[in-house]
């Protein structure tokens, strides 16, 4: 497939088109995605979807959402709605329930209905024998799809493995299941999660990567407010929750106290983290804009991966170590899999307490030098893991 510039527009080029799509989401909505700026990786593929020159028409869907809630969920939204075009299609199926149900038996009935659903718009817009790429497990297990040219799971996180969604688990095992023996393609950002799906059919790890466009040119100012906090700073970006070592890096931060560590990112459960809000050097951001986060990572001298080594953070590929190595910086990490033998700028420890013994050899790299930077994040960038992605259907 041909990757286009993502800011282009491919409307109006039918004779470079050659496959229609259809994406589903697997709990967020492309309103979702479009308000965080497209910057996770099922957003990175369905912006490469909606700009290659090589689709003809997508139709992008969102996962279930309730009647009850829907009214609201359109008003918060509505600056984020999707455009429709010739070439580009949105559907967001409704049901009175505003979750699925637990039941495996019950799951099968509930993405049987979605998948009908989606059909129906597939067929509205005049999609042809579409390639079919879903983020959801449960919609990759449990919906049928003998209407579709191919069709692909792509794999970003073991929701099996996910505290947050025990619940489900019975239903994501049967998922998997059915994924294995359907010899349905995925691609998945880790070994762990094909292992765990151990699929029959086409299948590949392809790792998370870069938006080289947000990493190249000059060094960004820093914000003010993180230009206040003194260095050295050591920058932790993601949700702040219960991969987070809080322990450890209560540890860090008393074992190394000139050290200030800054963590970035959503805090679902303010709980969790609270033991860290008395520790004068812990400063804790929240949620930043995108070019923030850029910003402060290009500013920062270390960055950390200081998950705690759970089945979940065993399966991840973490976007944020291709991040922190696209800004240049050495990045020290809990000793995962998935982050072994990535880049040698990558310094490992069995805990994140044991951080405090490779700060000095971090802070003595520094930044690594500007062509070798540029040359990782070329080599690593969002388009070619599409391709890879894309090639497991015929793309």
């Amino acid at each position: 497939m041909t990757l286009a510039d993502p800011t282009a527009s491919h409307a109006g080029s039918p004779s470079h088109a050659t496959k229609d799509y259809v994406f589903t989401f697997s709990y967020e909505s492309f309103a979702d995605a479009q308000k965080r700026g497209m910057m996770r990786p099922p957003d990175r593929l369905v912006s490469t979807l909606m700009t290659s020159p090589d689709v003809r028409r997508l139709l992008v869907a969102d996962p279930y959402r309730s009647w009850v809630t829907s009214w609201l969920r359109d008003v918060i939204d509505a600056r984020y709605r999707s455009r429709q075009t010739a070439s580009f299609r949105h559907v967001s199926p409704r049901r009175f329930a505003r979750a699925d149900p637990t039941d495996v038996a019950a799951i099968a009935r509930v993405y049987a209905a979605y998948e009908n659903r989606v059909r129906t718009a597939a067929e509205r817009a005049e999609l042809d024998r579409p390639a079919f790429i879903t983020a959801s497990p449960l919609v990759a297990g449990f919906a049928d799809l003998g209407w579709v040219s191919g069709s692909l799971y792509y794999a970003r996180d073991d929701w099996l493995s996910s505290p947050a969604r025990r619940r489900y688990w019975p239903a994501y095992r049967e998922a998997y299941r059915r994924i294995s023996e359907s010899g349905r393609a995925v691609a998945a950002v880790s070994q762990e999660i094909i292992d765990r799906i151990d699929p029959q059919g086409p299948h590949r790890v392809v790792p998370n990567g870069i938006e080289p466009r947000e990493w190249l040119g000059p060094l960004p100012a820093a914000p003010a407010w993180f230009a206040r906090i003194p260095g050295p700073r050591a920058a932790y970006l993601g949700t702040l929750d219960s991969r987070l070592d809080i322990d450890g890096i209560m540890s860090l931060a008393k074992a190394r106290p000139a050290l200030q560590i800054i963590l970035i990112g959503p805090v679902p459960d303010g709980s969790y983290i609270r033991a860290l809000r008395d520790l004068p050097n812990v400063h804790i951001r929240g949620e930043v804009r995108r070019a923030e986060v850029v910003s402060v990572l290009r500013n920062t001298e270390i960055t950390l991966l200081a998950h705690r080594r759970t089945p979940l953070t065993e399966a991840m590929s973490p976007l944020k170590v291709y991040e922190y190595l696209a800004a240049g910086k050495p990045v020290l990490a809990t000793d995962l899999r998935p982050v072994r033998g990535l880049d040698p700028r990558v310094h490992l420890a069995d805990s994140v307490a044991d951080f405090a013994d490779l700060v000095d050899t971090a802070l003595g790299e520094g930044t690594q030098r500007e062509e070798e930077r540029i040359a990782y994040i070329e080599a690593n960038a969002w388009s070619s893991r599409h391709r890879e992605i894309l090639s497991l259907l015929g793309g």
